[in-house]
């Protein structure tokens, strides 16, 4: 048998205030250490999915990027 029950943030919340100090601290301990902390390595935010997402240079075209980017210092120290 399984129960689902659908709480909403607001009613987490309420629910943890009401534990003792060292169940508080328990819990946050618990997740930080299991599950925030595994969470985050494994989601991708919007910011980074958006990097990925964008144009990736190919090895000569940032040899030549490299290239006018020399020829362009060297043409602001004359």
């Amino acid at each position: 048998m399984e129960l689902t029950v659908n709480l909403g943030f607001e009613q987490i919340i309420g629910l943890v205030r009401q534990l003792p100090a060292n169940q508080i601290v328990k819990l946050k301990a618990e997740l930080d250490d299991k599950y925030i902390i595994a969470k985050s390595e494994t989601e991708i935010t919007e910011f980074q999915e958006f990097l990925l997402r964008g144009p990736v240079m190919t090895d000569e075209q940032y040899n030549d990027f490299k290239q006018h980017r020399k020829r362009v210092n060297l043409w602001r120290q004359e």
